[in-house]
């Protein structure tokens, strides 16, 4: 930098007073009652709730190309990795194109209810990236929101570009009971 452009600058400056403070306030857009915080909060067994937990009013938004990544506390890092590569063979998908969000909300919930009953635990759901959306990604932040609410759902990660990459998403669903106490007769039968 010049001494010309420096002088400049300085001159340019001149007359600026240092901010002291260094947050903003944000402005709500709308006000969320607490019944609806509270709801919004609240996580979902697949096996008893209403739908109607599942926000469609509110969902942090990604964008696009942003990765899907969940996975709960007790979830093995292995189990997680694997899912996340594309490993486990995908026992059913969903489409959510063409769906509104409410249409979609309620076929997440049925499709995750329907593969506890039939056994199936890793499955894919296509949300789209919805880079033509309004605002762009609006089905995959909800979907993303909504298997993060639902204690049935053990992890889930975008998936490879082999099932879709960041337009759709692997989930990985808890075992049933029926299952594990077989694992475990199993487990002990091998022991014995």
């Amino acid at each position: 930098m010049s001494q010309d452009d420096f002088d400049l600058f300085q001159q340019m400056m001149g007359d600026v007073k240092p901010l002291h403070n260094d947050t903003a306030e944000l402005k709500k857009t709308h006000h969320v009652s607490d019944a609806q915080l509270a709801k919004r909060e609240a996580a979902i067994w697949l096996t008893e709730d209403d739908p109607e937990y599942l926000s469609i009013d509110h969902a942090p938004m990604i964008k696009p190309d942003d990765i899907i990544e969940f996975k709960r506390d007790g979830v093995q890092d292995g189990v997680y990795r694997k899912l996340r590569l594309g490993k486990y063979p995908i026992q059913a998908r969903l489409d959510l194109h063409r769906k509104t969000l409410k249409q979609a909300r309620d076929e997440v919930v049925n499709f995750l209810k329907q593969c506890m009953r039939m056994d199936i635990r890793t499955v894919v759901i296509v949300h789209g990236r919805g880079e033509r959306s309004n605002p762009p990604a609006m089905m995959k932040s909800y979907v993303a929101q909504w298997l993060m609410q639902i204690n049935d759902v053990q992890c889930a990660h975008s998936a490879q570009r082999f099932h879709g990459g960041t337009g759709a998403v692997y989930v990985l669903l808890r075992k049933s009971s029926e299952k594990k106490l077989e694992n475990r007769e199993r487990h002990q039968k091998r022991m014995g």
